[in-house]
Formats: C-alpha cells, sequence, structure tokens
C-alpha cells in the first residue's frame, strides 16, 4: 500500500473546520446552547490539527543533514501525534466539562433556529469533507477493510482526518439530538447530555489516534506486501544465492530502510561479490521505490547452520557460530 499524505483531503477539512466553527461560535452567542459552544472549540481546535499535519508534511520534506543523515519524515508521526493530544484535551475534555456543567446548571435553549440551522449546515459540510477523505483515501488502501487501513496506514493523515471528519459528524448529529430533545422537553439538561456524549466520542477517537501514531513513532516495518516484494528482489539463484534475514523500517511514510544479510557464492571474488550486493540494490529499489536506504551484508551459507533460523543473534556468519 503506497504511502500518500492525503493533502486534498487536509484542506478539504481545514476550509470545512473554519466554516464550520465560526457558524457554531454565532449559534452559541444566540441560542447559549452549551452543545454549540463545545461543537465550536471542537471544530477550531480541528481546524488547527489540520494545520498541524500540512505543518507536519512541510518540514518532513526538509533534507537530510550530519545530525539528522535519515532525514525528517518521522516528522509527519509527531505532528499526528500531536494532534491526538490537542483532540483529547482540547475537544473531548473541553467537551466533557462544558456537559458537566450544563448538566449541573441547565438552562433553557434561546433562539432554537440558530443552533438548528448551523448543524445542519455543520453535516453538510462535514459529509463534503469526509467524502473527500474517503475518496483519497479509496485511491491507496486498496481491498484493505477501513480498519485494516487505519491500523496499516504508514502515512497518518488520511486515518487521522478520516477518523475526525467521522467523530465530527457523529457528533454533530449528538449535538443535534440533544438540542432537539431540550426543545421538545424544555429541559436544558438534555443539551448537557449531548455535549457530553460528544466528549466521551472525541476522547476516544483521540486514544484511538494516539495509540496508532505510536506505533509510528516507535518505528514499523514495511507492509506485508512490500516485504514480500523485497524478498522475491534480493535472491536472483546465481549471485545472491539465499536471504537469511531481513530487517524493515520506515524512517517515514515515503522512505524504508532495508537491513539484510544474503547468501553468495563461497568461491566468488570481492568483486563480483559487490556487483551482486549493486545489482541487488537496484532490484530492490525497482520492486518497492520507498525503500530508499539499503544496507546488505554478504555471508556464506552453510547447510550445517540452516537450523538457526531467521533470528539474527543466530544466524549464519554471526560471532557465535
Amino acid at each position: 500500500m503506497s504511502a500518500s499524505g492525503g493533502t486534498k483531503a487536509i484542506v478539504a477539512a481545514l476550509v470545512a473546520n473554519l466554516a464550520i466553527a465560526v457558524a457554531k461560535f454565532v449559534a452559541f452567542l444566540f441560542s447559549g446552547s452549551s452543545s454549540m459552544l463545545a461543537e465550536s472549540v471542537h471544530s477550531l481546535a480541528d481546524s488547527g490539527n489540520q494545520g498541524l499535519l500540512l505543518l507536519g508534511g512541510k518540514k518532513a520534506k526538509r533534507e537530510a543533514t550530519p545530525q539528522h543523515p535519515f532525514g525528517y519524515g518521522r516528522e509527519r508521526y509527531i505532528y499526528a501525534f500531536l494532534v491526538s493530544i490537542v483532540l483529547f484535551s482540547v475537544g473531548g475534555m473541553f467537551a466533557i466539562y462544558e456537559g458537566y456543567e450544563k448538566i449541573k446548571h441547565p438552562h433553557e435553549i434561546e433562539a432554537w433556529y440558530w443552533p438548528v440551522g448551523v448543524l445542519v449546515f455543520a453535516i453538510i459540510a462535514e459529509t463534503f469533507s469526509f467524502r473527500t477523505a474517503i475518496k483519497e483515501s479509496n485511491a491507496i488502501r486498496g481491498s484493505l477493510s477501513w480498519k485494516e487501513f487505519v491500523r496499516r496506514a504508514k502515512a497518518p493523515e488520511l486515518p487521522v482526518v478520516l477518523l475526525e471528519d467521522l467523530g465530527a459528524l457523529v457528533g454533530l448529529i449528538l449535538a443535534l439530538a440533544g438540542v432537539s430533545v431540550a426543545l421538545v422537553t424544555g429541559d436544558g439538561i438534555w443539551d448537557g447530555i449531548g455535549t457530553l456524549c460528544i466528549g466521551i466520542l472525541l476522547i476516544l477517537i483521540a486514544i484511538v489516534l494516539a495509540a496508532e501514531t505510536k506505533s509510528l513513532l516507535l518505528g514499523e516495518a514495511a507492509g506485508i506486501d512490500e516485504v514480500k516484494k523485497i524478498e522475491d528482489a534480493i535472491v536472483d539463484g546465481e549471485t545472491v544465492t539465499r536471504l537469511i534475514h531481513m530487517r524493515t523500517l520506515h524512517l517515514g511514510p515515503e522512505e524504508l530502510l532495508v537491513a539484510a544479510k544474503v547468501a553468495v557464492q563461497h568461491d566468488d571474488t570481492a568483486t563480483e561479490v559487490a556487483a551482486a550486493i549493486n545489482a541487488a540494490e537496484e532490484r530492490i529499489r525497482a520492486a518497492v521505490p520507498i525503500a530508499r536506504v539499503i544496507y546488505l551484508e554478504p555471508d556464506i551459507y552453510t547447510e550445517s547452520a540452516a537450523t538457526a533460523g531467521p533470528n539474527p543473534a543466530t544466524s549464519p556468519g554471526d560471532a557465535s557460530h
């Protein structure tokens, strides 16, 4: 599965959230609805999140330096993790606090047409943003389910926007339900309950995002398809006869490190071994273009050491043998 920054989806979400945040805040001022205040802060936080994703994408493009020889690709993971923190604190915790206060001190919603009208507008705008994110994701997710796509994606932006937009749509429905029930019953406590539900939803989404981006920050291997392509590309059966063991690591969404120990012919000269390694690297890059940093260690494979398995600590050529 190729990596993609999903810039179009991010920009669509940013424009939608800025417009919605302004509309929601105006509705709060006229109606006094706590759901509207919580939703306006949520949309403002989402707008900041999209800004963070765009900033992370820009910083990740910087050239490698002696201090950071593998480049800055992981900047995108760092900023995606910051998004989860903002969503948890500014979005979720604020909404829970506001919902608690409204339940504790309920008051009747004034000028009901403002929150209802804005919520309908917001649902339409968020649907457009969500549709854009889905379309961008469908272009790269292949046969993966949505759950698998969110868990396996190496580029964090699209999963973040997808979950944010999903959370926003569900939150808007909860807010509309809370406002509607409060209007029907004349009891403002339902507005607070809707706000509380929005906060819980945002915190759950933030936890999912934090868990996924934490995994990326720690360092994830290449996907199953990429690993298979690399394994097939390394061995040519003549100069490189076997893959002894291999490790892969994403240095960023679109940059992969490949380190492997490979078996070469025991009677090859140093020149022939060097040529075999260079040819193997070319095959790997042709098969998986994002494999930009490749380290191949040649070794002599013997049947007596075959039982060592793929563990690098016990593979043929290790100091223990």
